[in-house]
């Protein structure tokens, strides 16, 4: 039986100092009974000699310092998991959610998963179609990689990350694909939306939802994204599954994160987040990627909406350190009415050409990738001149890049929330584009794919 202990000292919002405990470990389980025969959860933070600082899961009204008492478990947080887990919905915690019955779990897994060693893991380099072109022809995603979306406030990444969970596929034969889909201080509009997203297109069977909404409490925001990345570590390396992981939003579980580094009066960093705030994304992250020996892989992409739009903002800026590229959403396209407003110029995916040519998606897609960049940042530069110059200062040939530009953005970025293009008729689709320039400004492609695929309309 575990030791009781009636030494509450102070509560402070989310935080409670308990004195004269022995043989208490950091990340362990606790639990208060109030008075009343209530129970709350907690979870130590901190142990400094016989003091231990511990986190509230839910919140503090009603704890009476001489009357309540505390018991520690003697465990860190651990997820059940078994294969009953896809298609079900859950809470920050991993509680069911869904009105379904609890999983009978296979095992329990500590939550605090640790990052993957280096040396284990395994190149990334296969091909994941997600069905939306500005990503899989020009910032290809690859299996086992770590892909993150820039947003801001207002602009659709909720209908882009719903659309690539229900969209994303490995192509191949008899391999099995899952996502691992965590939302984090979301409206019960967004939740709402999630879910029947899923359950419509038949998505939600291959699919584990852990859902924390804006009024359930931080430290459970900040437990979500380790939830879901620990079921996704059993579904890849025990089950063998290749897994995509979207956690949205970023943002939301820093701003957590802050909260209860403030609470604990901890000198703050950049913008008052904390300084470990950097190490704290690193073992998120990193637990994503491929590993030797085992056939599953776990690929993340996660959404983070950029404080006033601003790159260098610190939850943007250390997430596009630890991650291999990013993807940015844009403002003038949205109004623009592209839909996904993906910019891609500045975006960028470090990986893209170990997961693309032939054998992956075709032999010509790295040269014609490389060309309709060219041709759309040559197309952007004449329409801005014409903005400053007037249209009769630009030659022919730059009227044509500038029609290519309107073009390609209307045809291949903007497709919509629902069209889920295969990456050929992604490629068809860059091709017919490039034909409105003339072969001859088409430098960056072999001759032998001009005489295949310009000359074949």
């Amino acid at each position: 039986m575990a030791k009781e202990y009636r030494t509450i000292e102070e509560v402070a919002g989310p935080l409670m100092l308990v004195r004269q405990v022995e043989g208490v470990k950091y990340n362990e389980l606790g639990e208060i009974e109030l008075k009343n025969g209530e129970r709350r959860r907690c979870k130590v933070l901190e142990v400094n000699g016989t003091d231990a600082l511990v986190q509230l899961f839910e919140n503090s009204a009603g704890i009476n310092l001489d009357s309540s008492k505390v018991r520690f478990l003697g465990r860190s947080m651990e997820l059940a998991v078994s294969p009953d887990m896809l298609s079900r919905v859950f809470d920050g915690l991993g509680n069911p959610k869904d009105g379904g019955p609890e999983l009978i779990p296979e095992k329990r897994m500590d939550v605090n998963g640790t990052p993957m060693n280096p040396a284990a893991r395994n190149y990334p380099q296969e091909f994941i179609q997600t069905g939306v072109s500005a990503i899989d022809g020009l910032n290809t995603l690859v299996r086992g990689q770590k892909l993150p979306i820039f947003s801001a406030s207002g602009l659709p990444h909720a209908a882009l990350a719903a659309q690539i969970a229900r969209q994303a596929t490995v192509l191949g034969d008899n391999e099995q694909f899952a996502v691992v889909f965590a939302a984090m201080g979301i409206t019960f509009e967004e939740s709402n939306y999630f879910i029947e997203s899923f359950k419509e297109t038949g998505a939600i069977d291959r699919t584990v939802m852990f859902v924390n909404l804006a009024n359930d409490p931080a430290v459970e925001r900040i437990a979500t994204p380790k939830m879901a990345l620990t079921a996704a570590e059993y579904l890849a390396f025990d089950r063998g599954m290749h897994v995509l992981v979207i956690m949205t939003d970023i943002t939301n579980y820093a701003d957590a994160l802050r909260e209860v580094s403030a609470a604990r009066k901890e000198v703050p960093g950049r913008r008052g987040y904390p300084g470990y705030m950097y190490t704290d994304l690193a073992t998120l992250y990193e637990r994503a990627g491929r590993l030797k020996g085992k056939d599953g892989s776990i690929t993340l992409i996660p959404i983070l909406s950029m404080p006033e739009d601003d790159k260098t903002h610190p939850i943007p800026d250390l997430t596009g350190y630890i991650t291999e590229g990013q993807i940015i959403l844009s403002r003038e396209l949205y109004r623009k009415g592209v839909t996904p407003p993906i910019d891609v110029l500045p975006s960028l995916s470090r990986l893209k050409d170990k997961g693309i040519g032939e054998g992956k998606t075709r032999s010509d897609h790295a040269s014609t990738m490389n060309q309709l960049f060219a041709a759309y940042a040559r197309g952007k530069e004449a329409k801005e001149l014409m903005v400053i110059l007037g249209e009769s200062a630009l030659t022919d040939i730059d009227k044509l890049y500038a029609k290519f530009a309107d073009e390609f953005e209307q045809k291949y970025v903007s497709q919509g929330n629902n069209a889920n293009r295969t990456i050929e008729e992604t490629l068809e689709i860059g091709w017919e584009l490039l034909r409105i320039l003339p072969r001859s400004e088409l430098k960056r492609i072999d001759d032998k794919y001009l005489d295949m695929y310009y000359e074949k309309a």
